[in-house]
C-alpha cells in the first residue's frame, strides 16, 4: 500500500509540473504577439496596366525566301571553284569553271562544218543560176531546174543545221562558267575543285539573307486568327532579350495530316543581315491587342471554384475573388478585369496560400518567413 501511494503521488506531481510548463508557454506566446510573415520583393507583384495580346502561339524556323542551288549544265571536271560557305557573291559572278577542252574541239569541228555548208550552198546556188539560164535557152528541161532548186534548199538546210550545232556548242562552252543567279551568300558548297560532274550536279547553294521569312506552325483550331496581314511577334534563339515582328504573308491551304497544324509564312525585314537562316523562333499571332490590368500567373490561385489572389492590405493578407481576361502564356501574365485596382500588391508563388489576416511585411534582402 505504501509503495502504491508513493507511485500515485509521483505521477500527480509530474502531471502538475507539465501543466505548469504549458501554462508558462502560452503566456510567452501571448506576450510576443502574432507572427509576422516576411516577404521578399520578388514574392510580390504590383497590379499595373500593360499591353496585352491574344492569339495562337507559333513555333518554327527562319528560312530564306530566295534560295537557289546552282547546278552544272555540262559534264566535265571542275577546274576552279573560288567561293566557299559564308562568302558573298554578286549577281552573274562566276563561282566555278568546268573544263571545256572537249567542247572547244567540238566547236572547232562545228565551225568547219559551217564553212563547208556555206561553200556547198554557194555551189548549189551557182548551179541553180546556170540551170535556169539553160532552161530558158531550151538546152535543159524544166525538170533539171527543179532538181537544182531542191539542191539549194538542201544546202540551206544543211547550213542551218551546222550553224545550230555551232551555237549549241558555244552555249555549252559558256555554261562551263557557273554563275550566281542573284546577289547573296553561299550557304552550301557540295562540290570541290577536281570533281568530275555531270549535268545537274549541285555546285553551290546561294541564299538572299535580306529575304528571310519565318515558316511557323499554328494549331488548326486557331487558324481563323492567323490571317494574311496579321502581325506576328516572336523571339529567336540566339538573340536573348530581343523581340522581332513580321506580318503573315500567306497561309498554307492544307493542314499536316499527322499534327493537324497549318503552316504560315511570315515576312520580316533583315536589312542589316543580323538574322541567320535555320534559327528556331517562338511567338504569337496578334489577333487582338489592348491595355488592361495584369498580374503574374503565379499570383493567381485557381484551386477553388473561382479564381482568387492574396492581396496585402493594411499590412495583412486578405483573399480577394477576381475575374480574369486574356492570358499570355509566353510572358506568364493574366489580365484582371475585376476585383483589383492599379497599385494593389499581391503575393506570388507558394506564399500566396498564407492564411487571411496574417500580418505581412515586405523586406529587402534576407530569407522570407514561412509562417511555421
Amino acid at each position: 500500500m505504501m509503495v502504491r501511494r508513493g507511485s500515485t503521488l509521483l505521477l500527480v506531481l509530474v502531471i502538475g509540473a507539465a501543466a505548469a510548463a504549458c501554462g508558462g508557454t502560452e503566456e510567452v506566446a501571448g506576450a510576443a504577439g502574432p507572427y509576422t510573415l516576411q516577404l521578399a520583393p520578388e514574392q510580390t507583384a504590383t497590379v499595373a496596366e500593360a499591353d496585352l495580346t491574344s492569339g495562337p502561339t507559333i513555333s518554327g524556323q527562319l528560312t530564306p525566301a530566295r534560295e537557289a542551288t546552282v547546278r552544272s549544265q555540262v559534264g566535265g571536271s571542275i577546274v576552279s571553284l573560288g567561293v566557299d560557305r559564308g562568302e558573298a557573291v554578286r549577281k552573274d559572278e562566276v563561282v566555278a569553271r568546268i573544263s571545256s577542252r572537249d567542247l572547244e574541239q567540238a566547236l572547232a569541228s562545228s565551225e568547219t562544218a559551217v564553212r563547208s555548208a556555206e561553200t556547198a550552198l554557194e555551189v548549189a546556188r551557182s548551179e541553180q543560176q546556170r540551170t535556169e539560164a539553160l532552161v530558158t535557152g531550151g538546152a535543159l528541161a524544166a525538170r533539171d531546174l527543179e532538181q537544182a532548186r531542191n539542191a539549194v534548199a538542201n544546202a540551206e538546210a544543211a547550213l542551218a543545221a551546222a550553224r545550230s550545232r555551232e551555237t549549241s556548242v558555244r552555249q555549252q562552252i559558256d555554261d562551263t562558267a557557273v554563275r550566281a543567279p542573284f546577289a547573296g551568300v553561299v550557304s552550301d558548297r557540295p562540290a570541290s575543285p577536281g570533281d568530275v560532274v555531270t549535268p545537274g550536279t549541285p555546285i553551290v547553294t546561294v541564299i538572299d539573307p535580306s529575304s528571310l521569312r519565318l515558316e511557323a506552325l499554328v494549331p488548326s483550331d486557331a487558324i481563323g486568327q492567323a490571317r494574311p496581314g496579321s502581325t506576328v511577334r516572336f523571339t529567336i534563339r540566339g538573340y536573348p532579350g530581343q523581340a522581332f515582328a513580321g506580318r503573315i504573308d500567306r497561309v498554307a491551304p492544307t493542314a499536316d495530316p499527322v499534327t493537324r497544324q497549318v503552316a504560315i509564312f511570315v515576312t520580316l525585314p533583315n536589312v542589316n543581315g543580323r538574322l541567320i537562316a535555320g534559327l528556331f523562333a517562338e511567338g504569337r499571332v496578334e489577333a487582338e491587342r489592348h491595355r488592361g490590368l495584369v498580374i503574374p500567373l503565379s499570383a493567381l490561385d485557381e484551386t477553388g471554384p473561382v479564381p482568387v489572389v492574396t492581396r496585402v492590405h493594411d499590412g495583412k493578407a486578405e483573399r480577394v475573388t477576381v475575374t480574369t481576361g486574356l492570358r499570355e502564356a509566353d510572358s506568364e501574365r493574366v489580365e484582371i478585369t475585376g476585383g483589383l485596382t492599379a497599385g494593389d500588391v499581391v503575393v506570388t508563388g507558394s506564399a500566396k496560400r498564407v492564411a487571411p489576416g496574417t500580418p505581412v511585411s515586405i523586406v529587402s534582402g534576407g530569407p522570407a518567413g514561412t509562417g511555421d
